[in-house]
């Protein structure tokens, strides 16, 4: 990493711990440590003052290709960006960390990143984010790279948009916005479309601008005409903003009928007493993974963002007999725009409902403790935080051992898994069977050969412990709920009883 003005020796030294070429999914998934020869000298960001306020360059962003037909191809469908961040706390690691996470984005988006650039500041200037001088140098790179559109590591103002487009002269756009635009990507259901159109649309909101006729007045009623107005009437503008405002109860009306369906489902496998395992993590953490290796779903597989955006549920069984359901829900980002966890709180909801929650983190990333947390603030928003978890380490295969054990032991109800060579799978099925909610009572009934469906249901809705066939019928010994076991009760042994 390099100062845009003349760097210090130490600065330079930093830059040299990084490799040359590192593509922004690679720094997704390695972690980038110090070198023990800079952790010697170094105790600190002991920056001068100018060095300190000036724009850093994240080494290792670029996706440029150099394949020329590769190259010509790209150009043709991909917006060229350059990414800048604001750094106000914790280390220079984490703030690239964050940068290299938005990199991840834009190329799920579909966008060529350039370059990339961070700003030391105690906070993020109120006018153009960066600052007026940086805004200039930013416009200077912008003009360097031939992009065509600026990308910032945070949600920005109405204003903070516009007066930053008036100095890089160039579209910006925000973190909010990015990822906003994968989940349009991504959407496939009618209720996932609707639920990304609700998000946008609140978004736009408050960011709509209006030019020259869009601020002009309609005129009001009256009989003289035009002279003789009532008011001013309505700017263009704010009859956008009432038909977006009409648009979006609509749109909330439309998810709230499609969420009926799912909501009978539920209260099916409630009625049925089958108890429901919730899959959530950070995005690319390998939850749709996790659910085939577990169910054999067949659900989309992909090493990309957002990559499952609609919620799968799939019927499973533990190694005892018991069956139970496995739902995978979207992945999380760190800083999850508030619009979208709003839109899709009725997708959520079958977290807060689940009686087991699977929290995948993906133990190969540089910072997992940070996926943890994220998760956790949006599992706490959709108030799901008493359901009983398992902290569930994928990709044990790639990650360091060192950083499993950590996980491990800070997380007590913890397992180390890999979803793709199967590593674990069988003692995390055994974990499943002990956690997940057991019946309540346990009875022991001969069941006539006639009533053969009361068998079956002990199978499907509790939990056989043994079963003998006799002369008389089927000798049970199961532990069941309360309305299968009053259905037993009149076929209890004379001895049992």
């Amino acid at each position: 990493m390099t100062s845009s003005s003349s760097p210090s020796q130490d600065t330079k030294r930093l830059a040299h711990a990084y490799p040359e070429g590192l593509r922004a999914d690679a720094l997704m998934e390695e972690d980038v440590a110090w070198s023990h020869e800079i952790d010697s000298e170094w105790d600190g960001d002991q920056f001068d003052r100018s060095e300190r306020a000036a724009l850093r360059r994240v080494a290792g962003l670029s996706t440029e290709l150099e394949d020329v037909t590769e190259v010509e191809y790209r150009q043709l469908r991909l917006e060229r960006v350059v990414l800048v961040g604001v750094w106000t706390s914790g280390t220079v690691q984490d703030a690239e960390n964050s940068l290299a996470e938005l990199a991840a984005l834009a190329e799920t988006a579909g966008a060529l990143v350039l370059d990339g650039v961070i700003q030391r500041r105690d906070k993020p200037d109120a006018a153009t984010y960066i600052g007026s001088g940086k805004a200039q140098e930013l416009r200077e790179i912008v003009l360097e790279t031939g992009a065509d559109t600026v990308i910032c590591d945070g949600e920005l103002s109405p204003g903070q948009l516009i007066h930053l487009e008036d100095v890089v002269k160039v579209k910006v756009i925000d973190r909010t916005a990015l990822i906003l635009d994968i989940f349009a990507q991504h959407a496939k259901s009618r209720e996932g479309k609707a639920q990304v159109a609700l998000a946008q649309m609140q978004y736009m909101l408050p960011r709509l601008r209006g030019w020259g006729q869009s601020l002009s007045r309609q005129m009001g009623g009256g009989k003289g005409g035009g002279l003789a107005t009532r008011g001013p009437g309505e700017t263009k503008i704010e009859t956008d903003r009432r038909r977006i405002r009409e648009k979006m109860a609509k749109m909330r009306r439309e998810i709230a009928e499609m969420k009926t369906g799912r909501e009978i489902k539920r209260q099916e496998r409630k009625r049925n007493k089958v108890p429901s395992v919730a899959i959530a993590g950070y995005t690319n953490a390998g939850k749709s993974s996790l659910l085939n290796r577990l169910t054999g779903a067949g659900v989309l597989v992909e090493n990309a963002l957002f990559a499952t955006l609609d919620p799968t549920v799939r019927r499973a069984e533990t190694p005892s007999g018991r069956l139970y359901t496995l739902a995978d829900t979207v992945g999380f980002v760190r800083h999850l725009p508030h619009h979208l966890v709003e839109a899709f709180r009725s997708t959520m909801e079958e977290v807060g409902d689940s009686d087991l929650i699977l929290h995948v983190v993906d133990g190969s990333h540089p910072n997992p403790e940070e996926q943890l947390a994220a998760v956790r603030e949006v599992i706490r928003d959709v108030g799901a935080t008493g359901v009983p978890e398992i902290v569930v380490v994928n990709k044990a295969d790639l990650a360091d051992p060192l950083v499993l054990q950590r996980l491990l032991r800070i997380e007590k109800r913890s397992i180390a898994v890999s979803a793709r060579t199967g590593q674990n799978i069988d003692e995390l099925l055994a974990l499943i069977d002990n956690e997940l909610p057991r019946p309540s009572v346990e009875i022991e009934a001969l069941v006539p050969y006639t009533h053969g469906k009361l068998v079956a249901r002990a199978h499907d809705e509790g939990e056989v412990i043994s079963e003998e066939h006799t002369p008389e019928g089927t000798l049970l010994k199961v532990r069941v709920h309360e309305e299968l076991a009053a259905e037993l009760t009149p076929y209890v042994p004379a001895s049992a009883a």
